[in-house]
């Protein structure tokens, strides 16, 4: 979901399956706010439908979190997309999406939290950051070429993704991580998903320039400070330099 610091570091991840649904909730209704809502025309909307599958999240809640953001349904409470940045202990800078329906008290909270994380702060840091699209797919066939994918879905870059790094690829499967203009997140994603691939993230997000050196100890501290920040419900995507 955009968390790669999460993916990479399974061992600090104990989320409850109630705060999974609701963030799961929040990013359905944000994609059909910000793409409409058919998922055959919306990458984005089309990768949250099958976390909501794979969560076990209701039809119904599925359909009246869609409708919320189509502009449909009796809810007519608005979602706020907010960013902060920041610091983890040990200066490893971090970006940090929210999705609240409250600004001034999900602010406070939220730096309530930065206080309360050793060395933790806030502070500009984008720069350090390449803002880009991110698809992270998977192919049955465990010898599919990566990089000819890549070529062909338009994608820049791409990086091998596991299931130890990403529960959502099997084990077995081929895994991937593409990156991709702003602009081309939707084009990329139909390319890969009418070539046999399954997509489970489809989205704009941020990823670090560098990296970093942490060893052991360190690590574990700047992976309990993220796990604060993820934990709270308003908090959407946290984005580290953190491999």
């Amino acid at each position: 979901m955009g968390r790669q610091w999460l993916h990479a570091k399974r061992a600090i991840v104990n989320l409850k399956k109630g705060q999974v649904v609701g963030k799961i909730v929040k990013e359905l209704t944000v994609a059909a706010k910000l793409g409409g809502p058919d998922p055959a025309g919306n990458a984005r909307l089309f990768a949250a439908l099958e976390k909501a599958r794979k969560a076990s999240v209701s039809r119904d809640v599925i359909e009246r979190a869609v409708k919320k953001g189509a502009g449909g349904g009796d809810d007519k409470s608005s979602l706020e997309h907010v960013v902060f940045e920041g610091y983890a202990p040990h200066k490893v800078p971090i970006i940090v999406e929210i999705y609240t329906d409250n600004h001034q008290r999900t602010a406070s909270e939220v730096r309530v939290l930065f206080k309360k994380g050793v060395l933790g702060n806030a502070g500009s840091n984008k720069f350090l950051f390449d803002h880009v699209g991110i698809v992270e797919a998977h192919h049955a066939d465990a010898s599919k070429d990566i990089e000819g994918a890549a070529i062909e879905a338009g994608a820049n870059d791409f990086e091998v993704l596991t299931h130890v790094q990403n529960d959502d690829i099997p084990e077995g499967h081929t895994g991937a991580k593409f990156l991709t203009d702003r602009t081309a997140v939707h084009a990329v994603s139909t390319w890969l998903k009418q070539n046999g691939w399954s997509v489970v993230t489809s989205e704009i997000g941020y990823v670090a320039k560098s990296y970093p050196e942490l060893d052991d100890a360190t690590r574990a501290e700047v992976g309990e400070f993220l796990q604060s920040i993820e934990d709270h419900d308003d908090v959407q995507r946290v984005w580290a330099a953190v491999r």
